[in-house]
């Protein structure tokens, strides 16, 4: 095996074990939650706690980054992500929890954009597109880490035995994979080098723009699927848990081959195609009439935002007017501060309108990202920065 081959199979990897770090502890916040004494109000607060802790990181971590370079980062912030979300389970006080997830919110934003660094760096320097595997193998390690979750909750195994296990496993993964992979230089950039902040620019807020709808249908099919089909239908559980799984692997399936369809056909093509295919869905999905349309609805859905979030973040790696540790940065922050409101949005519609008619209003945020597909051709996105 080559040396470019054998770097793409580790960024791959890496990015399996990252999905594992970020995943386990949400399998365990019901349990938690009973462990703490909150009530649904409370844990919701408390819960805030990462998404601010993290939030404010993304303008900061690409200075962070370049100074320290990818590699260093995950090994140093994904061992913070393990330990803190196992510190939750042993340390049993709201405010404990608020801070704790605080911490593993800032862990999570540097790691989140120091991977996507890094396989960005990969793709220039050994000139394979890897992007959208990476994103399929993160898509895997996410539903290994929510079965495994499942598994332990129906053996009865606490979330500490289950978290203070994983920690050390997941950190051991981590120095096998990352500490023998060679520094990958940056991607050239034309920008002014003394801006450190990574704030969002005219070609990154397009490219929000394009990703928007595939990030908002993601997040509300990952928090309500399963309550569609409750809702919508007189099937057992079971069937009503098979929503979010339909998602999921359509989404890795779809994620693992994506790269040799886009080298083929080109980023703008297959995204404009991947849009059509989850605007089909959702409609399927709207109008089912019984649990397996809906669930087709739901699969073709995950089929079709598969790659369209790698898409966004490999175009604002390649924008070439800033360090691309900024531009991923950027591109995030405002994709994540907006993709917060996904899962309250959807759900005052559905109290209001139903279920059906909250995801219908999603049709035009996916419509948007078909139209807006063309800002991933480099020669038509527009540049500029405000001074930081």
């Amino acid at each position: 095996m080559t040396d470019a081959l054998r770097l793409r199979w580790r960024i791959i990897a890496l990015f399996f074990v990252h999905a594992l770090a970020l995943g386990a502890i949400h399998t365990r916040i019901p349990d938690i939650q009973l462990l703490n004494g909150l009530s649904e109000a409370q844990l919701g607060l408390v819960l805030i706690g990462q998404p601010l802790g993290g939030l404010g990181m993304f303008l900061f971590s690409s200075r962070i980054i370049e100074r320290f370079s990818p590699r260093r980062v995950l090994l140093v912030m994904l061992p913070v992500v393990c330990i803190s979300a196992a510190l939750i389970t042993v340390i049993l006080h709201p405010i404990a929890m608020f801070a704790l997830l605080a911490i593993n919110g800032v862990g999570f934003s540097v790691t989140n954009i120091a991977i996507n660094v890094e396989a960005d760096r990969v793709e220039a320097s050994t000139g394979m597109r890897v992007m959208n595997t990476c994103h399929g193998a993160w898509s895997v390690g996410f539903l290994t880490t929510s079965l495994l979750g499942a598994a332990l909750r129906g053996m009865s195994i606490s979330p500490a035995i289950h978290l203070w296990t994983l920690a050390p496993v997941i950190i051991g993964l981590l120095m096998l994979i990352a500490l023998p992979m060679p520094v990958t230089p940056p991607r050239p950039h034309s920008g002014d080098t003394r801006r450190r902040l990574a704030w969002p620019t005219l070609a990154t807020m397009g490219l929000v723009a394009f990703g928007l709808g595939a990030g908002l249908t993601e997040g509300a099919a990952r928090a309500w699927s399963i309550i569609f089909l409750r809702d919508s239908f007189s099937v057992a559980a079971w069937i009503e848990s098979l929503a979010l799984p339909a998602l999921l692997a359509t989404m890795a399936i779809g994620r693992l081959v994506a790269d040799r369809w886009i080298d083929r056909f080109g980023p703008v093509l297959v995204a404009r195609i991947l849009a059509g295919i989850a605007i089909a869905g959702l409609v399927l999905l709207v109008v089912s009439p019984n649990a397996g349309v809906a669930l087709l609805g739901f699969g073709l859905v995950g089929t079709g935002i598969c790659v369209l979030y790698p898409l966004m973040l490999s175009a604002a790696a390649r924008l070439g007017d800033r360090p691309a540790s900024q531009n991923v940065a950027a591109t995030t922050l405002i994709f994540q501060f907006v993709n917060m409101g996904s899962p309250v949005l959807i759900g005052a519609m559905a109290q209001s309108f139903g279920i059906r008619l909250a995801f219908a209003m999603l049709l035009p945020l996916l419509t948007l990202t078909m139209v807006m597909a063309g800002r991933l051709d480099p020669t038509r996105r527009p540049t500029g920065s405000p001074p930081a």
